[in-house]
């Protein structure tokens, strides 16, 4: 079952050609700019035209929802900050409004599975109150993935439809960083000592029940794993169904993504087997702190911009590298070339002679 999601096309390839082409025609020896020279042909090539357009509409949708899991101390957080940083978001007081602010970008909030009643205006696509306990229970009912998987296409299509040419997933719910760990460890095939991390920052005691709810996860999540619907079904939660719709649309619909931390790549790594190629459209914004993420990012064969230890999540290393991406396309778009400046190129190949030879002129 795809529901509604197949094989994606690629980035404009002849694009691409053409923004490498006029890289070598720029006022700088050739590949000086190293891998900004790479991103700004990747945005020619999704946008189909070079030179690309700076981003006009760069938009950030968080993702929020509660999970069953975090009420077994696998958080060093209680479930009900899930909703008071909900609020926190739409005041324009977390970490995602003060980079997206620097970032030229704007920021949308949509309550998928917040174990609360939030603002009617973020709560339309809402999937139910919090996704079950995945280490005991499945986390969603066939319909609710189902519901969660359309909420996020939706999403997609309405920020798109509105203009949105840039688009940064995040995530909000605490407890969210097990259920990730579940998904990508059982795809990548590790275990789960080598995908677990710190989350919110648990204590010892903490960290070993993270990796036992873990374990258990992976144990209910193993059989179902060839099929991603199902998967999201059993192991995941709305958040992640939603964002795994979400990401799927954006590529569908020709337009990239930054992704931000493990919550939005595990979400990724489903995505991609729900539509296959659909990871051609996505940039890695960083790598974050928590191991499961160094090992989704392989798996994807994104390489991240930054790698500055963050692990807050929000869409906050995907907008803290936004910047970046913006450098890329201003010099490929903004600088002269050569012709342009009236800027000599790099000096022709040295003559054939030394010169205090005297060149043979027999024929």
């Amino acid at each position: 079952m795809t529901h509604g999601f197949g094989p994606v096309a690629p980035p404009d390839a002849q694009i691409r050609a053409a923004a490498e082409q006029r890289q070598t025609q720029l006022t700088k020896p050739g590949g000086a700019l190293g891998r900004l020279e790479e991103l700004g042909n990747w945005v020619a090539a999704c946008q189909g035209v070079c030179p690309p357009k700076q981003f006009e509409r760069a938009r950030v949708v968080v993702f929020a929802g509660d999970h069953g899991v975090a009420r077994h101390g696998v958080s060093a957080y209680p479930s009900e900050v899930t909703a008071q940083m909900v609020a926190n978001f739409l005041g324009g007081g977390a970490a995602v409004n003060a980079l997206a602010a620097v970032a030229g970008a704007t920021v949308r909030v949509a309550d998928i599975s917040v174990d609360a009643d939030t603002d009617p205006a973020i709560s339309k696509h809402k999937v139910r109150r919090a996704s079950g306990s995945i280490d005991r229970e499945d986390a969603l009912t066939l319909d609710e993935v189902t519901a969660a998987l359309a909420a996020g296409k939706a999403i997609a299509d309405e920020e798109i439809d509105a203009g949105a040419d840039l688009l940064v997933a995040g995530d909000m719910g605490i407890g969210n960083t097990t259920p990730a760990t579940v998904l990508i460890a059982t795809l990548t095939d590790k275990e789960p000592v080598a995908a677990v991390g710190r989350g919110t920052g648990v204590d010892d005691d903490g960290w070993a029940r993270k990796v036992a709810a873990i374990r258990d996860g992976m144990r209910r999540a193993r059989p179902v794993a060839k099929d991603p619907v199902d998967l999201l079904r059993v192991a995941a939660g709305a958040d992640f169904a939603a964002m795994t719709g979400f990401l799927a649309q954006a590529a569908a619909r020709r337009t990239p993504v930054i992704l931000d931390g493990v919550v939005v790549t595990a979400a990724a790594l489903v995505a991609e087997d729900l539509a296959a190629g659909a990871s051609a459209w996505w940039l890695a914004g960083h790598r974050s702190t928590e191991p499961a993420h160094t090992l989704a990012l392989a798996h994807l064969r994104l390489t991240p911009l930054l790698d500055l230890d963050m692990r807050l999540g929000e869409g906050s290393g995907a907008l803290t590298a936004l910047p970046l991406l913006r450098a890329a396309v201003a010099t490929l778009t903004e600088m002269s070339t050569f012709a342009d400046a009236g800027v000599s190129t790099a000096d022709p190949e040295p003559p054939a002679t030394l010169p205090d030879e005297k060149p043979n002129l027999q024929k």
